[in-house]
């Protein structure tokens, strides 16, 4: 049963009008949001002192705002949304939503393990100016996460949510992967518009869009790694962390799947394998450590630097650090040696 919390803050929503949008879907009267297009997954910027650096976070999303997203996802995993606490999370949404161009979706990371704290979250995500919520699977008792149980967490939490809800399963980090099944019945809810899967697993990509067809409801990729092969079975878009830092390029890549340039779209696709991975295996890389790679006339350079992290023990372990593009965690520098 719902707290009284959550209820005080679901009605704090209708009060500001923010359930127009849902109504007016499950009466048949609209249509859902079209999330179609490439997101990047901003990150968390963090200060020496390991608090979140507002003024960092302002300036990445002003050098993302100059490329042709559709919008920008916040609080995901590259957002290190474990990290920070509930005052946090709301404040960088809030904040994000101020810098960014008002012509773009922002896509929050409302998930929490239980039902009422998303809810909860979701409701507030929206009150500070989310456009819709990316909700990722529980997790921590995966074992007893069946079908029917992540029904009927989703489904609870599309109920009360005031904005759109976008499922999302990425198994590499919660071991979990949002059954099939599942996704098929969620997708009928006139609230859950689409959902972002990261596994990789393109065969499970194309199956989710054949038996979602007859429902207005949208598949995104996870990663620029699979981007062209997920537009292929019928994903509209992707999340992918590589748009943090070579954003041209993924919307590049983009525009060539949607006008048909197959050719082109593999072979710049080919160029991006590389780099993708290199961004992906970031976190695992150690402070100071430093990894360098070349391929088809690309040099991808990632440094590892550190962030919001447990600083090294006094026995010297090793803390891997999570990503943050430009300006904090990493970089990537592309030299197209022609």
């Amino acid at each position: 049963m719902l707290g009284p919390r959550v209820w005080s803050s679901v009605r704090q929503g209708l009060s500001r009008g923010l359930f127009r949008t849902v109504g007016a879907w499950a009466s048949g009267e609209g249509k859902k949001v079209d999330i179609a297009g490439i997101y990047p997954p901003v990150t968390t910027p963090f200060t020496a002192t390991a608090e979140v650096d507002y003024e960092k976070l302002e300036e990445n999303l002003h050098k993302l705002g100059t490329f042709p997203f559709r919008g920008f996802v916040v609080q995901g995993s590259n957002g290190e949304f474990p990290f920070l606490t509930s005052s946090e999370r709301l404040e960088v949404v809030s904040r994000v939503r101020q810098a960014m161009p008002k012509d773009k979706l922002l896509l929050a990371g409302s998930g929490c393990e239980s039902t009422q704290a998303t809810v909860e979250m979701t409701v507030s995500m929206a009150q500070v100016g989310a456009d819709a919520a990316m909700v990722v699977t529980p997790c921590y008792y995966h074992g007893r996460m069946s079908s029917a149980a992540l029904i009927h967490h989703y489904t609870k939490v599309a109920d009360l949510s005031p904005i759109p809800v976008v499922l999302y399963s990425v198994p590499a980090n919660t071991g979990l992967d949002l059954p099939v099944d599942a996704v098929v019945t969620l997708s009928q809810h006139p609230n859950i518009v689409g959902i972002k899967d990261s596994g990789g697993d393109v065969t499970r990509i194309g199956l989710i869009v054949h038996k979602t067809r007859r429902q207005d409801f949208q598949v995104l990729a996870g990663s620029a790694g699979f981007l062209l092969a997920s537009y292929a079975v019928g994903a509209v878009g992707g999340v992918c962390a590589l748009a943090n830092v070579l954003g041209a390029q993924v919307c590049q890549l983009e525009r060539l799947c949607l006008t048909g340039q197959w050719e082109d779209a593999q072979k710049l696709q080919h160029r991006l394998i590389e780099p993708n991975t290199a961004s992906d295996h970031v976190p695992q890389l150690c402070v100071g450590q430093v990894k360098e790679k070349r391929q088809d006339g690309m040099l991808v350079k990632c440094q590892a630097v550190l962030g919001r992290a447990i600083l090294q023990s006094e026995a010297k372990r090793k803390m891997c650090v999570p990503i943050d593009m430009f300006l904090c965690i990493f970089q990537i520098k592309l030299f197209i040696l022609r």
